[in-house]
């Protein structure tokens, strides 16, 4: 125990003398002096320390946005760390509540080999000295991580391995992604620290290619077409074009729209960007949102026709009642002022255009562009020609191929002895998909297959005699309009022969009965 004492009183006596002489040395040497005594004492360790230190650092950037290199390394070590490192960190799966994910702790340091050569990964973390006001706050913690490797393997580990790992993370990053839905935010609220353009929640819609309602070889068409696009990057590079394709899916109300796009998101596992016009302002905010969406996405502008007046709607000649309102709200900035607020959105089909197809939409690749409307002939035929909408897909009503994929979905049934007659009410009238479904769709436990299919065959049944009676009355009311116009037509012929006889009688100054014997004879 004497001894013990002995060695901590020795210890402390070293540890004073050595914040002493610290303090010595910052004191009475000068700043530039120690800086010199900094680079040699540094050239000094380089010489008796091989080993390179390569730090990765959380955030990056003026306004410290998220290291691309450091989210690709992190999920690289975190599909490995599990089995490798002693002390791990569980945090909850955004996707799946049920679930962790487990990466390396702060200060924990696990081992690799890459082609025979020994490396060391760190996480570390540091605190700031100093508290400073910034407009773009982050955590107060800056996190970073470190790799150590031999000098002597310098160029491997520059050259490949890092490289290697990057992809990799990505790699996996893309198999482990949870898909997301996107709504663009108003822009009053992209300002400040926190502001973002666009908000997200997980995307879980369940449609997928094989329950969709269509026609198999429709289907198959659209399938491959999607394909070649995925795979189809040097290719768009080859010709010129950025890598991007549009989709348009038009056709009446309940046909599958929605449904087809999240099977497109579903099957080409992209994040889908549910783009409302009427909370864009103008054309530049169109512009900056374009720039913050991802590739690997889907931006889609649902029932276009409605979202504003882009339906062809192209800059018209004023009349004289707008050019007195004008000439009154210039009188009065008060009443322009409100007149200007109603306006809330001023993007125009111009803006949009260069949204779809001009040099903007080259920002970013492997996107895909889809509009849906129910009413296709509304739209200005230069916003879906060919290069801005490269394919349109008309989404129809139901026919006996789609009926039999719902059969399958909903019921399980693949025949049934009521299949013909279904078949043949299909063919003879307009039922969307939708309102197949919801026949097909058992309301209790009790319902079998059949109930079903007879609910459906008595809908269709109504349905042929709603459309008939319509056809009928539509007749009739042509046949009247027929007539009603016959006898207009006729009234104004005999309009002009009356009037026709009397230019006569003031020609001649006669009766009008000696004109009439007059042509006679």
């Amino acid at each position: 125990m004497k001894e013990m004492g002995e060695l901590w009183s020795q210890l402390g006596s070293l540890m004073a003398t050595i914040m002493f002489v610290n303090a010595m040395y910052k004191q009475f040497f000068p700043h530039h002096l120690r800086v010199y005594a900094r680079k040699y004492t540094q050239k000094f360790t380089r010489l008796m320390y091989p080993y390179i230190q390569i730090s990765f650092h959380e955030f990056s950037g003026e306004r410290l946005k998220r290291s691309e290199a450091y989210t690709a390394i992190r999920t690289y070590l975190s599909a490995n760390s599990s089995e490798r490192a002693q002390r791990l960190k569980a945090e909850v799966d955004q996707g799946r509540q049920d679930s962790v994910v487990l990466s390396m702790d702060d200060n924990e340091e696990i081992t690799y080999e890459f082609h025979g050569v020994k490396l060391w990964w760190s996480a570390n973390y540091t605190l700031p000295r100093t508290h400073s006001f910034s407009f773009y706050p982050s955590s107060e913690e800056k996190r970073f991580l470190t790799l150590t490797f031999h000098r002597r393997h310098r160029h491997l580990i520059t050259t490949s391995y890092i490289q290697h790992v990057l992809k990799k993370g990505r790699a996996i990053a893309v198999d482990n992604r949870k898909l997301k839905l996107y709504t663009n935010n108003s822009s009053i609220d992209w300002h400040g620290w926190k502001g973002t353009k666009w908000s997200h929640v997980n995307f879980e819609h369940p449609s997928r290619f094989e329950t969709l309602a269509m026609n198999p070889k429709k289907k198959e068409e659209i399938v491959k077409d999607l394909e070649r696009f995925k795979t189809g990057e040097k290719y768009y590079a080859k010709v010129g074009k950025a890598w991007k394709r549009g989709y348009l899916l038009y056709g009446p109300p309940g046909t599958g729209k929605s449904s087809m796009i999240a099977a497109m998101a579903n099957y080409m596992n992209y994040d889908v960007y549910d783009l409302e016009l009427t909370a864009v302002k103008e054309n530049t905010e169109l512009r900056k949102l374009l720039i913050e969406t991802s590739s690997k996405s889907i931006i889609v502008i649902e029932d276009i026709d409605c979202s504003l007046d882009l339906t062809g709607q192209r800059k018209k000649k004023k009349k004289k009642k707008d050019e007195d309102d004008e000439e009154k709200q210039k009188r009065n900035p008060v009443k322009k002022a409100e007149e200007e607020e109603k306006k809330q959105s001023k993007v125009t089909l111009s803006g949009l255009l260069n949204f779809i197809d001009g040099i903007w939409s080259a920002c970013g690749g492997e996107r895909i562009i889809i509009f849906t409307t129910n009413f296709v002939e509304k739209l200005d035929p230069a916003l879906i020609r060919r290069g801005r909408m490269d394919k349109h897909i008309e989404m129809s009503y139901c026919g006996y191929e789609a009926f039999k994929v719902l059969a399958k979905n909903y019921l399980e049934v693949e025949s049934h002895s009521l299949f013909p007659t279904i078949e043949k009410l299909i063919g003879e009238t307009n039922t969307s998909p939708a309102d197949v479904a919801e026949n097909l769709m058992p309301k209790s436990a009790d319902e079998d297959p059949e109930i079903c299919l007879k609910s459906l065959i008595e809908s269709l049944e109504e349905a042929k005699k709603k459309a008939k009676k319509e056809a009928e009355k539509k007749a009739k009311k042509k046949a009247e309009e027929k007539a009603e116009k016959k006898a207009k037509e006729d009234m104004e012929d005999n309009e002009k022969k009356e009037l026709t006889k009397d230019e006569k009688v003031e020609a001649t100054g006669k009766s009008g009965e000696e004109v009439k014997e007059n042509d006679i004879h």
